[in-house]
């Protein structure tokens, strides 16, 4: 097999199919964007389960994924969508490629989101708080706050809903059809990880269309990598232990 992308964790390769693609889990630590230089044994089987797992979730409860099948310990197979960087030659009638968009909802104050509210980059009631209200690290939102930025660039960039829409062939009607799947997979994932004493706090998910154009969820998504999980035993006692 032919390596065609090396990420910080995750290594994707072609396979004897020319519709499918494998990805690698790797062992290694990326923390904000840096390779950490030390492994975690079984890290990449760990994802490349927890990935299946939330796989075969969204294929019950009716959503369409890329996912084929695992090869475990760490490996997954895929179906193959193209990669289309050029955003003029995405229009409403393009099939078969992944959306260069990453969505992300957040349903609490950590992160990043924090910084940006502490340097006044986003006001308190765009989040859905009073204006007046001091915000703390840890605040559960009073909505979710959903967004999305880009996702072929050097750097990822936050977008409005016309820059979104114009820049990856989505229609109004296809956006919203992506946000109600995101929330509907949402639903799974913070109902499950509440059983086993987590607070699901924010994650990011990616799209494609198929060759019918029909919406796919995929990449991966709900892992430690993707999303962030708090111990909900020590957030009730104001501490934040991911």
């Amino acid at each position: 097999m032919r390596l065609i992308r090396k990420g910080k964790v995750k290594e994707v390769y072609e396979t004897e199919n020319k519709d499918e693609l494998e990805f690698f889990f790797t062992d290694r630590i990326s923390v904000f964007d840096k390779i950490i230089p030390s492994d975690v044994p079984h890290k990449g089987e760990t994802l490349c389960r927890t990935s299946a797992y939330w796989f075969s979730v969204a294929e019950n409860i009716g959503i369409k994924t890329h996912f084929i099948k695992t090869i475990l310990p760490n490996r997954m197979r895929v179906k193959k969508v193209d990669v289309i960087r050029d955003y003029s030659k995405l229009n409403e009638k393009t099939t078969n490629y992944l959306i260069p968009l990453e969505f992300i909802c957040r349903y609490y104050v950590a992160g990043s989101l924090f910084d940006r509210i502490k340097n006044k980059e986003i006001k308190n009631e765009t989040l859905g708080f009073d204006r007046d209200y001091n915000v703390k690290y840890g605040d559960k939102l009073p909505t979710p706050f959903f967004e999305v930025t880009t996702k072929l660039e050097k750097t990822d960039r936050k977008l409005g809903l016309k820059e979104a829409l114009k820049i990856s062939g989505l229609g109004k009607e296809e956006y919203e059809e992506i946000k109600e799947i995101f929330f509907r997979m949402d639903s799974e994932i913070n109902s499950a990880v509440r059983q086993r004493g987590l607070i699901h706090v924010d994650g990011k998910k990616e799209f494609a269309f198929d060759e019918n154009r029909s919406i796919m969820l995929i990449d991966t998504f709900g892992t430690a990598d993707e999303d962030r999980f708090w111990d909900r035993n020590k957030y009730e006692k104001g501490e934040f232990v991911e």
